[in-house]
């Protein structure tokens, strides 16, 4: 799988951000600085103006792609968004296959919980996003599609689940009981995140 497949997806990514960049706003009003989708929508804008064409393969591209969003996301997202695209990127199969693909999103999965410190039922991404990594590796037998397909079932399931929530981690902890209510602007990000890998990467 080259770097134009997965730049296909990054840009499919930009394109859900931007378009619901005001939604994700309003989420983060609710619970947050208020910044999460004009941060996305920056960074994400930076990584789409990068040419896949221009890196050896798809690693190497998606390396640059997150430190590009740390670069320019402010915020907790451009470290944990440019972390996980730096750790998928280092672990990205040389030869395209579902289980390498479903290794590199663990590895991503695995940096965020690093940075983030977060852990399912804190009311962050890892929310969504752990569920996700979970059911592509239950589907990945049936192939890259079936599993991409369960993970962004997964991931939305995930991030419906945190609107009950009450914060433990981020700016959102400081509401304590107040946080509950509101769905997650992370978790509704990489849910786009995710919806987009199912419709590009197989």
């Amino acid at each position: 799988m080259g770097a134009e497949k997965v730049g296909a997806w990054l840009a499919d990514f930009a394109e859900q951000i931007r378009e619901n960049a005001a939604m994700l706003t309003d989420l983060d009003r609710q619970i947050g600085d208020a910044d999460h989708g004009s941060n996305m929508d920056r960074g994400m804008k930076a990584v789409a103006a990068l040419s896949p064409a221009a890196f050896a393969d798809a690693g190497a591209y998606l390396k640059k792609a997150g430190m590009t969003l740390v670069s320019t996301v402010g915020g907790a997202s451009g470290p944990l968004y440019g972390t996980f695209l730096m750790r998928v990127g280092g672990a990205w199969p040389a030869e395209e296959s579902a289980e390498g693909i479903g290794a590199a999103l663990r590895a991503g999965l695995e940096g965020i919980v690093q940075r983030g410190k977060a852990e399912v039922g804190d009311k962050t991404m890892v929310d969504a996003l752990a569920p996700a990594v979970a059911a592509y590796d239950a589907a990945v037998g049936q192939g890259t599609q079936a599993a991409l397909d369960a993970a962004a079932a997964a991931c939305a399931q995930g991030r419906n689940s945190t609107t009950p929530l009450v914060a433990r981690k981020g700016r959102a902890s400081y509401l304590g009981e107040r946080s509950a209510g509101t769905q997650d602007p992370g978790a509704t990000s990489v849910t786009m995140l995710i919806e987009a890998a199912a419709r590009t990467l197989a």
